[in-house]
């Protein structure tokens, strides 16, 4: 995978690794991953500093011995990639999740319900999860499909956030940003979940609002960036 060193214009403050590390999600959850493997993700994730590594629900143990004494924040995922589970489910997960060191939890809002105008199942639902993330610490995020979406479904999935207390809504499309953006009404953080390959998307994400940045690809991302810092002008 190529990617291609951008540039920094001499008269914009000058950039710092960390501005966009700080950002970053690595992402472990492929289902052909080996324990090694994930273990190597999770030094990877220390060694380029970013906000939180993600790894599947079966590696959380593992992944909190591997990460001891680490500033990179531990998370996993709950019902994904459907949201389709029940949600004494749900919150179960969530409780589990938490007590075995997670402080970070992505899952992804009910679809089926949301299209079905169940608003209040949602806000219920997503009432608890958020209320036991925030009693231990932790933060959820909620997850939009948003292709299979009108506008005015994610409209009011930004109201359900809102009022449920979510901490980010997450999409894979860069075009729902600005709608996300409004709707959030500065209450939601906005999170690009999954497909971003390149510096160039990264910070097409980042230039959108988004304050977390998920990939599979951090080092290459993170590599190219150093890169654009080392070459910005240094300004004294």
């Amino acid at each position: 995978m190529d990617h291609e060193v951008e540039t920094v214009p001499a008269s914009a403050p000058a950039p710092a690794y960390e501005d966009l590390a700080g950002l970053m999600e690595h992402v472990l959850l492929r289902p052909d991953l080996s324990e090694t493997d994930v273990a190597q993700g999770v030094e990877l994730a220390k060694r380029l500093g970013v906000a939180a590594v993600i790894v599947r629900p079966s590696d959380v143990d593992l992944a909190a011995r591997w990460m001891a004494g680490s500033a990179v924040v531990l998370g996993t995922v709950v019902d994904w990639p459907y949201g389709t589970e029940t949600t004494a489910v749900k919150t179960y997960a969530v409780r589990d999740m938490l007590r075995r060191g997670v402080k970070e939890i992505d899952t992804v809002m009910n679809t089926g319900k949301l299209i079905s105008r169940q608003f209040q199942y949602l806000e219920v639902e997503l009432v608890q999860m958020a209320d036991a993330c925030h009693q231990s610490g932790a933060i959820l995020k909620v997850i939009l499909e948003n292709q299979y979406l009108v506008e005015e479904l994610k409209i009011l999935a930004c109201r359900i956030c809102r009022r449920a207390g979510v901490d980010y809504i997450a999409s894979a499309a860069l075009e729902d940003m600005p709608l996300l953006k409004e709707y959030s009404k500065e209450r939601l953080k906005l999170k690009a979940w999954g497909g971003i390959d390149t510096l160039e998307q990264a910070q097409e994400f980042r230039g959108a609002g988004c304050e977390r940045l998920q990939s599979e690809h951090s080092k290459a991302i993170l590599d190219c960036w150093r890169a654009v810092v080392e070459k910005a002008p240094v300004v004294s």
